[in-house]
C-alpha cells in the first residue's frame, strides 16, 4: 500500500476525494488546469504539471470532465505513468473505460476504473459507494485508500464493467426524477407545491421500489404471462396522458413509457404483464 497518492483534477468530487486521502493520513499532491480550485484544499501539495503530479506518487487518481480531458490531460505525459497504477474515477463509457485500460497497460501501467455512486458530500462516510472494476492487484493494493472515500466494491477484470453498471443505475435515478418533476408540473397546476408533492410521492416511491425484485424474476425468468401480473392493457399510461395535456403540461417523457408499452401490445403481447417492456429496451418488438 502506498502511503502517497496524486490526484489529476480538484473539481467537486476531485477534492472530496483528495481532501478524504489527506484526512486518512496520506501524502497528497493535486493537479488542477485551474490552480485557483487546488489552492483552498487543506494538508495538500499543489504540483504545477500533471507531470510532476504523476511522478509525485506511485498511484495516480484522475477525476476530470470525461474521456476526452483525460486524454488531453495525460497524452503530453504518458511516459510519466509508465509502473505507476493508474485509478480512473472520470466517467465514461464501458467502450471507453476499456480503451483507456489497454492504452495504460501498453505505456506499462496499470489500470482500475472507478464509478461513484456518490454526490461529494458523501465521500469519507459509508453512505456512499463507488464501484471498481479492472486490476485487482491495483484494487488490492490500494484497498485501503479506496475505502477511505467510501465502501468500495470490486467488480472484476473487465474494466467497462464499472462503467456500465454506473449509468444503468444513473439510468434509473434519472428516469425517477424525470417521473417526479412530471407529477410535480401536473400538480403544479392546481396550485400544489413541488415540496408539498414531494411530502406524498416520496413513500409513494419507496414502497414502490420494493416491486424491483419481483419485476427483476420475472424478467429473469421471462414469464411475462404468468398470473397476477397486472397486463399492458391496464398498463397503458393513456390516462397520464390526457390528463397532463389537458393541464397544460408537456408529455414527453410519459409519451415515452406509452410508446414502449405500444410496442409490446402491438406485436401481440398485450396481456402480459408490465415486466415485458424491458423487450421494448432489448428491441424484440
Amino acid at each position: 500500500m502506498s502511503s502517497s497518492v496524486s490526484f489529476l483534477g480538484t473539481g467537486a468530487m476531485g477534492s472530496a476525494l483528495a481532501g478524504a486521502s489527506a484526512t486518512g493520513g496520506r501524502t497528497v499532491t493535486v493537479w488542477n488546469r485551474d490552480r485557483t480550485k487546488a489552492d483552498d484544499l487543506a494538508g495538500v501539495t499543489v504540483a504545477d504539471s500533471p507531470a510532476d503530479a504523476i511522478r509525485a506518487s506511485d498511484v495516480v487518481v484522475v477525476c476530470l470532465l470525461d474521456h476526452a480531458s483525460v486524454h488531453a490531460v495525460l497524452d503530453p505525459v504518458a511516459h510519466a505513468i509508465r509502473g505507476r497504477h493508474v485509478v480512473n474515477v472520470t466517467t465514461t463509457t464501458p467502450a471507453e473505460a476499456r480503451a483507456l485500460a489497454d492504452w495504460t497497460r501498453n505505456l506499462g501501467a496499470d489500470y482500475l476504473d472507478g464509478g461513484v455512486m456518490a454526490v461529494p458530500e458523501l465521500i469519507g462516510t459509508p453512505a456512499g459507494e463507488v464501484l471498481y472494476s479492472g486490476s485487482a492487484e491495483v484494487f488490492d493494493a490500494h484497498r485501503g485508500l479506496l475505502e477511505s472515500w467510501c465502501r468500495a466494491e470490486y467488480l472484476g477484470f473487465d474494466a467497462g464493467a464499472a462503467a456500465l453498471y454506473d449509468l444503468a443505475l444513473l439510468a434509473g435515478m434519472y428516469s425517477m426524477f424525470a417521473g417526479f418533476f412530471h407529477g410535480a408540473a401536473m400538480v403544479g397546476t392546481a396550485g400544489v407545491s413541488a415540496t408539498e408533492f414531494a411530502g406524498r410521492a416520496t413513500p409513494w416511491l419507496q414502497a414502490m421500489a420494493d416491486s424491483l425484485t419481483d419485476f427483476a424474476a420475472v424478467v429473469d425468468a421471462g414469464d411475462y404471462g404468468a398470473a397476477g401480473q397486472q397486463s399492458l392493457y391496464f398498463s397503458d399510461p393513456r390516462y397520464i396522458v390526457t390528463a397532463s395535456r389537458d393541464a397544460g403540461v408537456r408529455t414527453d417523457l410519459i409519451d415515452a413509457v406509452r410508446a414502449l408499452v405500444l410496442r409490446q401490445i402491438d406485436a401481440g403481447h398485450g396481456a402480459d404483464g408490465f415486466a415485458r417492456v424491458i423487450e421494448s429496451f432489448r428491441g424484440a418488438a
